[in-house]
This record gives C-alpha cells, sequence and structure tokens, in this order.
C-alpha cells in the first residue's frame, strides 16, 4: 500500500488511544474516530513497515455502537477519544486493553490471577473537578482558552468542555474577559514573552468550594481579577498566583502566592475530610475515585495491619481505609505531605506519619531499617514505579501489594517485575475515572508467593 490508496476496510477492534483497526490483505490499518463494526471507505496517510495510519474517506455502514454524545470540539481537541461510541462499548473496550497490557506487556495469562468486572462510571459528563486550560492568543490579538489539540501545544478554544462542571467553562470565559479588557499579555512558548499561561480551576466535589488558580510566567497584579471573580462566584474560595517561568511544557511552576482567600480549599473523601493544595495530587472524578479507594481497601484488607503508601499524595488512599494499626505514607511534593499532616489530624488518625521523599528512597530506608509493613499500597505516576522502589519493596517482604495505576502498560510491567521477585498477581480491577478519554485506572492485587 501506499499513501492516498483508498482501500475498504471493516474495523475489527479499537485500541486504548482510540484507534480502530482494520485489515488490507494482512496488513493492520489505524483508522482513529472509528467503531468495531463500521464499514468503511479509508484513505492511507502512512505507511509504515508493517502496519498503515488511514482516515475516514467514507463511512459506508456504520457500526452499531456509534452514537453522538455531543461536544462541538471532538475531534479537534485532544481531551476525548470515545464519544462517538456508546459509553457501554467504551467501558468494554478499555476492559478488553487492559487485559490485553497484562498479557502482551505483563505476560501473565488471564487464566491465572482473577478479573473483575469494570467499575463503570455512572456520570459520563461534568464528572471532572479539575481542569487546566491553556490560554492563546487569536490573529486579532485577543485572547481565548480551550485545550491542547492531540498531540501538538495549539489550542483548540472550547466555550464549554462537556467533561467539566459548567461553571468551571463560566469562570475562564471570565478569565479571559478580564485579561483583554484590561489587555494582560498571554504567554508565548516560541518567544518566552508574555504573562498568562494557564486558568487552572479545582472543585471539592462534595463541598463545592472552588480554586482559580492563574499560572503566569512571572508575577502580575492579579487583585482586580480576584475581586471581579469573588463577586462573580462566591464559591471560590481560593485565588492562587502559581509562578512558572520556565521554557517548559510542565504546566505547573513550583512557587504559589495567595493572592486572596485561602491557600487551599476542603473536600471529603470516603468520609475524610481532605485539604487541597494548588500542587497536590488529587483524583479528577472524585465519585469514581471513592469506588476506586473501595475497591484498594477491599484488597488492602487494612484491619490491624502496617500499612506503607509510596506516591501518597495528600493521603488520600491510605487515610480512607479503616482500622489499620499504622500508616506511613511518602511523597515528594511538600504542599501534599503538608495537606496529608493536616488531613491525618482533621480527621484524629493519631497512628498516621507522613515524609516528604522520593518514595524509592523513602522505601529503601525503611526496609534497611528493619520496618516490614504488612501491606504496601502503591500510586505511582504515570512512568510506573522505579527499580530501587520495586526492589525496596520486596525486600521489605510484604503480605500483600495493592497497586493502583493510572497506566496499564507501566502497570503490567512494574506487576511482572514484582512476579519476577516472588509475588503473584492475584486480583485486577479496571476503574474508569475518566470517560471519554483514551485513560483509565488499574488496581491490582499481588500476594508474596515466596
Amino acid at each position: 500500500m501506499k499513501k492516498n490508496d483508498i482501500t475498504e476496510l471493516e474495523i475489527t477492534d479499537v485500541t486504548l488511544e482510540g484507534s480502530g483497526v482494520g485489515r488490507h490483505e494482512g496488513i493492520a490499518v489505524f483508522v482513529p474516530f472509528t467503531a468495531v463494526g463500521d464499514r468503511i471507505s479509508c484513505r492511507i496517510v502512512k505507511v509504515c513497515r508493517s502496519y498503515c495510519f488511514g482516515i475516514i474517506e467514507k463511512l459506508i455502514s456504520p457500526s452499531p455502537y456509534r452514537t453522538d454524545r455531543g461536544c462541538a470540539a471532538y475531534g479537534k481537541c485532544g481531551g476525548c477519544t470515545f464519544r462517538h461510541i456508546s459509553y457501554e462499548e467504551e467501558a468494554r473496550l478499555k476492559q478488553h486493553a487492559v487485559r490485553e497490557m497484562f498479557t502482551r506487556i505483563g505476560g501473565f495469562d488471564p487464566a491465572s490471577y482473577t478479573e473483575e468486572d469494570i467499575i463503570g462510571a455512572d456520570m459520563t459528563d461534568r464528572c471532572r473537578n479539575k481542569a487546566q486550560y491553556p490560554v492563546a492568543v487569536h490573529p486579532d490579538g485577543t485572547a481565548y482558552c480551550g485545550f491542547f489539540a492531540q498531540r501538538s501545544h495549539r489550542v483548540i478554544e472550547c466555550a464549554d468542555c462537556l467533561l467539566q462542571p459548567q461553571i468551571f467553562s463560566d469562570i475562564a470565559q471570565a478569565c479571559i474577559a478580564h485579561i483583554n479588557r484590561y489587555r494582560i499579555p498571554v504567554y508565548d512558548e516560541v518567544t518566552g514573552k508574555g504573562i498568562v499561561r494557564h486558568i487552572y480551576i479545582r472543585q471539592g466535589y462534595h463541598t463545592g468550594e472552588i480554586m482559580l488558580c492563574i499560572v503566569a510566567a512571572r508575577r502580575f497584579d492579579m487583585e482586580a481579577l480576584a475581586a471581579e471573580l469573588a463577586a462573580l462566584f462566591p464559591r471560590i474560595r481560593s485565588f492562587i498566583l502559581n509562578i512558572n517561568s520556565d521554557r517548559t511544557n510542565v504546566i505547573m511552576g513550583e512557587k504559589c502566592i495567595t493572592v486572596r482567600g485561602s491557600s487551599f480549599i476542603e473536600d471529603i473523601m470516603c468520609g475524610r475530610r481532605i485539604r487541597l493544595s494548588p500542587l497536590s495530587f488529587y483524583q479528577v472524578n472524585t465519585a469514581q475515585a471513592e469506588r476506586l479507594y473501595a475497591k484498594a481497601q477491599e484488597y488492602a484488607e487494612p484491619a490491624g495491619k502496617d500499612i506503607l503508601d509510596l506516591y501518597c499524595g495528600a493521603g488520600t488512599i491510605g487515610l480512607s481505609m479503616e482500622g489499620f494499626a499504622r500508616l506511613t505514607g511518602a511523597e515528594i511534593v511538600p504542599q501534599a505531605v503538608e495537606n496529608a499532616h493536616f488531613n491525618a489530624q482533621a480527621n484524629n488518625i493519631a497512628n498516621a506519619e507522613f515524609f516528604c521523599a522520593d518514595a524509592g528512597e523513602t522505601a529503601k530506608r525503611l526496609a534497611d531499617e528493619g520496618r516490614l509493613p504488612d501491606v504496601i499500597i502503591t500510586d505511582p505516576p504515570r512512568k510506573g514505579c522505579d527499580e530501587q522502589t520495586i526492589d525496596a519493596m520486596v525486600q521489605m517482604h510484604p503480605e500483600r501489594i495493592v497497586m493502583v495505576s493510572c497506566d496499564p502498560s507501566t502497570a503490567a510491567r512494574d506487576c511482572r517485575r514484582l512476579a519476577d521477585r516472588g509475588y503473584t498477581l492475584q486480583k485486577l480491577c479496571t476503574v474508569d475515572l475518566y470517560p471519554g478519554t483514551k485513560h483509565v485506572e488499574t488496581v491490582c492485587l499481588l500476594g508474596r508467593s515466596t
């Protein structure tokens, strides 16, 4: 096959990245925005040695799973992947993709462990508690905000993202109106000039408290914006200026300045009172996170146990558990550790301590000191656990390891590394915190086998 060839395909599978898979004379062709059962006329746009990429030229006959879940920006911004299919089919695809990764990357036989049914979302729109809107400039010089197009830093304007609460869109548009009215310069990634980079909004799902954080390349007078929005949106309890002067694609800088109100907001997670600062990690879908944490607690069986919580963030997973004898958490973000200490005190949990340190270094130090937890809980970033962390966990010989992960491919890899060191994958549960998107969470239970 060659570029611009047109061929007829039947889509027989869909990847977690959202591309349908069809075959032409045995060659796999990946086509975005298709569904299992679609018959399409496909234009080839890229040819590789053993596979091709294509786009839909014509939809000959649609899949029974096709539907329109709305959103004018779908297919343009890089946020959603599955809004063209039913949510039931999306959930099935996600569970299938996770199983495939644990087979292909982890080398696990599906018959060797218990795979539980995916925990799907009851609410697929307006379900997020955080949004980060990049700010850009139209050719006429006016500012706007939206989301990055897939695999680029081109900002697609989006007046109302259906994944976010309506009030987030209202606040973001009020910020843009203020930026345009007072001609506050927007940051340019190419030149490094300008001020405003992102509008970051976070909400307590149960409390309704809102934090507004403006990410800027340098300090500017945010008082007028804070005063204006405080009058328009009384639920905003915290106005923060975050300084990120680096030429980087990392959104947040390390310096946070409280402009008005509090330096944090509060929420309720699994019945626990939680304090959140701008840099604290917090699952973006609270309702689904509570189900995720309940599954982690079921796997951990924490009653009377000594628990080590690595990559603990604000302590939400460990502190959500009932009846543990002792909880030790490790997290590298200082603000998150401060929040974790407060969260323990606010919920009258005296048998918990938290360290501001790298997870792997903390695990190694505790192992060297002879601290042997009964259960280790780990919720690493997308890149997964480093080798030091894996080695230290194994050195501590816990009865159980409960691995929560936002990337099933690195979870499969890390479970294999643990399996090669004497642990058995016993249970796997997929939990969908991100309806419409390619992202999904997994919870794994590993038991000591040697």
